[in-house]
């Protein structure tokens, strides 16, 4: 007969180890998607299992984990008898991606906008909902101080941020994961424009806050469309500078 102590031994580890590991994944994750946006791992370059989680000091665990969520996110890319490889660049597609996010954004800020309407009534509290909002002033007081220091490559994380926190506001599962497959990709091609768009896009994020905060669905609509017409044209001015 098994010892339950040893048992419950056992179990508390296998716990453990399980956290361990998700931890690692995201942490490592976190470091290749900042390198793959950066250009350190160049779009079409390998991925290794072995040779990333000796550059990053973890097992291939959390490395094939992680790889598989920057899959999801459109960061990386899996073929049969070829392994993983960073996807191409997101430039090709940035009219369309750019369109996805105004139809897209604009909903999450219309819906976030009505559950706060409801949040303000009394009618239905919760707590979830008031811990993201905290979340969002926290965000957007550490953007204010990236952008007043001009460490402007930590804005990129902090705009997805942000923008995943509206989508949780909306409470839309199916609108959170929308933005999270396209999530990637819209970081990348933030962060090519970052020094341009990014001083000008941050004090936005408050005006489309109010709008929600207010109840304003059809304001929020607005100020989030415009937002996104302004990355999305901004970035195309910067691309046409750049063309010969």
């Amino acid at each position: 007969m098994s010892d339950p102590s040893q048992t419950g031994a056992s179990a508390t580890g296998a716990a453990a180890a399980t956290s361990s590991t998700t931890s690692s994944s995201v942490s490592v994750g976190t470091k290749i998607r900042q390198d793959i946006i950066t250009g350190t791992h160049a779009p079409g370059s390998k991925l290794r299992e072995a040779a990333l989680a000796k550059q990053y000091a973890v097992s291939r665990i959390p490395v094939r984990e992680a790889l598989r969520s920057l899959e999801a996110e459109g960061l990386v890319e899996s073929r049969p008898y070829s392994g993983s490889m960073v996807a191409p660049s997101p430039v090709e597609d940035a009219e369309d991606l750019f369109e996805i996010r105004i139809v897209l954004e604009s909903a999450t800020a219309k819906r976030a906008a009505k559950r706060s309407a409801e949040q303000s009534s009394g009618a239905a509290p919760d707590d979830r909902w008031h811990g993201v909002r905290k979340e969002i002033s926290d965000i957007l007081a550490e953007g204010d101080v990236v952008i007043e220091q001009e460490r402007y490559e930590d804005l990129a994380v902090l705009n997805m941020r942000f923008h995943f926190a509206v989508a949780e506001l909306s409470g839309s599962v199916s609108f959170i994961s929308l933005l999270r497959q396209i999530s990637g990709k819209i970081e990348w091609l933030y962060s090519l424009n970052v020094t341009r768009r990014g001083p000008q896009a941050w004090p936005e994020h408050r005006e489309i806050i109010a709008a929600i905060d207010a109840g304003q669905e059809a304001k929020a609509v607005e100020v989030m469309a415009r937002h996104v017409r302004r990355s999305r044209d901004s970035y195309f001015a910067m691309m046409a500078e750049k063309t010969p």
